[in-house]
Formats: C-alpha cells, structure tokens, sequence
C-alpha cells in the first residue's frame, strides 16, 4: 500500500510519469472516465478548502468514481475527541483511498501509518502540499516545456507558505534551477529549507525585498499570499499584509514569456487586471490540479501492492527527545511515539513536522 504525503515520495520519474498521464487524460478524457468505477474517495477535511477538496471531488468523479468525506472538523467524530488513527482505520473501512487536509502538521503520516488503504496528502499546516506542486510542476511543464533550466522567483509569504517549500523540495531534484526568494525579512523561507534543501541540492538563490528588481530575470513568477491563518499576532498579519501586489505596470519589465503562477486563493496580491494577461497562468493551474489528481488517484489505486513508503528510518531516536513544535500533531494525538530522524551528527528531525532538534 502506497501513500503521498510529501513530493519527495516520488522520483523524479514517476513525477514524470504522472505529468504524461495528466496530459493524456487532457487529451483523451473519454478513455478515462470509468476508470474508478466502483471505487470511493474519502475526502478527509479537518481545515476549510475550497479549491482543493472540490478539485479531488471533481477527479474521482470524472474516474467513474465516488466520493464520501467531511469538510470540516465540527463535522466529523473530531469533534468529540476522536484521534486521526482511529478516525482513519474506520474510514479504512469505507474507501478506497483517503485525501486528508489537517491543520496539524504531521497529521496525514500519522493517518499513512495507520490506514490500510492509500492516503494522499491534501495539507498539513504549513508543512506540505504535495498534490499543489504536482499541479505546479505540470503547468511549469506545459507552459515552459520542461522543469529544468530555470530561473523561478518566489513572492509573499514564503516562511509559512507550505506550496513555496514543497515546490522548491520538487525543483531541488531539476539541474539548472536558480531561485530568487522575494519577501519581507520577516517573512523569508526558513532556515532548514534553505539549509536542508537548497544549500544541500547545491541551487543559486538569492534573496531580496524588491518584486521590481527581480522581474526581468524569471522565467516563472510564483506568488503567494500572506496568510492570516498562520499568524499568531494580528498586528504582524496587517503590517505585512500588503507587502506585495502584483500590477500590469510591476510586469512591464518582466519576459514576454513569463508565467505568473498563484495557489489561489488570492486576496489582492495580483491585480484583477493581471487576469487577462496571457503570461497569468493560475487558472490553469486549477485545472491542472484536477489532472494531476486525477493522475495520481489512478497510480494509487494501482499501487495497493506497493510496500509502505513511510516506514521508521533506521536510527530513528523514539520518545527520546519532544518535538517543540506547537502546530505538530504530537501535540494533541494521544500516545503517539515521538520520532526523531537522524539527519547530521547530533541532529535530529521529527518525522511528523521536520522540526529540529539537537542533542
């Protein structure tokens, strides 16, 4: 039994593998639309969605499929105290394959590691999208024809944006990637991405606060907003949250062959006007992203098989050291084992979050 709960599950060949299947079923939906037949989705969502709960919703029905699920914690057995293992192994039950966005990061592994069909990870707190960067990286792929070879720029919100990490883990594995990180210094990507992901795949970057002075260098534009649900501190949320709006003007400088992406939603971070421009993609990457689901669903499906991808890594230090991260799932599941893998000499990473930890 196979599940996605990061990109970094798959190789660089499946990844490719599922962008030829999302093409394909562009092309040719008609061979595509009983392919789940008989078969159910569990659309587990513990945090509010619109995009991507309806986008999985959409994929398995156009398979042939079904769909059961919740999409909001107050309406599941959560609710009255109910651990996300056991609310798994009932669902286990039910379908054929869970997709789970939680607020807690961790939480879907936690759900892998006790289900008995695949579970795709949907989002977990501001740990990881996975699903988002396969539909990032086949719009890349259709628009630019290729993944390598780029110069992508990163804008907003980049220490809380969980699509920003995952895409740039995704790009870690592309030669000729360089990065420009743009965002306000409060907001910059974190240490054990830049550390852990960038600087150890060997990726040029730079970071700057100027959106103007890194536009005619990208070949792909990527921004985000700045996400009220990941502050602490209101004050912090309306000081910065207008730290970049994209315009028809801010692009003037840019390549005709620029695209601009988006996760959606977005709040005012792109002018409405940008909309029309033919270098703003992220319409499609909506519609890319029911592709890629649906792409992903029929490989899962067919993986049952397939050994778990997410099994204790060895050396792994077990109720040895408490991970401090507030948003992990340790927090709140009851008698989960805390696990630390080992990543350098003294160092150690929960497996649930990535937090660190030294000892």
């Amino acid at each position: 039994m196979r599940s996605v709960i990061d990109t970094l599950d798959l190789t660089v060949e499946e990844i490719q593998s599922l962008i030829d299947t999302a093409e394909d079923i562009a092309h040719n939906p008609q061979n595509y639309a009983e392919k789940c037949k008989g078969k159910k989705l569990a659309t587990l969502f513990f945090e509010p969605s619109t995009r991507t709960r309806l986008s999985f919703e959409a994929a398995m029905l156009e398979l042939g499929g079904s769909v059961i699920g919740f999409s909001d914690a107050g309406s599941s057995s959560a609710s009255k105290g109910e651990s996300v293992a056991d609310t798994v192994k009932v669902i286990s039950c039910y379908a054929d394959v869970i997709a789970m966005r939680h607020p807690r990061e961790g939480a879907p592994l936690v759900a892998a590691h006790n289900a008995s069909i695949p579970v795709i990870n949907a989002g977990d707190g501001g740990h990881c999208h996975p699903t988002q960067t396969l539909a990032d990286l086949l719009t890349i792929h259709r628009e630019k024809g290729r993944l390598d070879n780029l110069t992508v720029g990163f804008c907003g919100d980049l220490k809380y944006g969980r699509t920003v990490h995952s895409l740039i883990a995704a790009l870690s594995r592309y030669t000729g990637i360089k990065l420009v990180l743009i965002s306000p210094e409060e907001l910059r990507v974190p240490g054990y991405v830049t550390k852990g992901v960038i600087n150890e795949a060997g990726m040029p970057y730079r970071e700057t606060e100027s959106l103007e002075d890194a536009m005619p260098e990208l070949d792909v534009l990527y921004m985000t907003r700045i996400q009220r649900e990941r502050f602490s501190d209101i004050d912090e949320y309306e000081r910065l949250k207008d730290s970049y709006i994209l315009t028809l003007e801010k692009l003037a400088s840019a390549k005709s062959d620029l695209i601009v992406l988006h996760p959606l939603p977005r709040v005012n971070e792109i002018s409405v006007k940008v909309d029309d421009d033919p270098r703003a993609c992220y319409f499609k990457q909506v519609m890319n992203g029911k592709l890629m689901r649906m792409a992903l669903i029929l490989k899962l499906l067919g993986a049952v098989d397939e050994p778990d991808s997410h099994p204790i890594p060895d050396g792994a230090l077990i109720n040895e050291i408490c991970c401090h991260n507030p948003a992990c799932i340790t927090k709140v599941e009851q008698e989960l084992d805390q696990v630390f893998k080992p990543v350098a000499p003294g160092v150690y990473r929960c497996i649930y979050c990535e937090s660190k930890a030294k000892i």
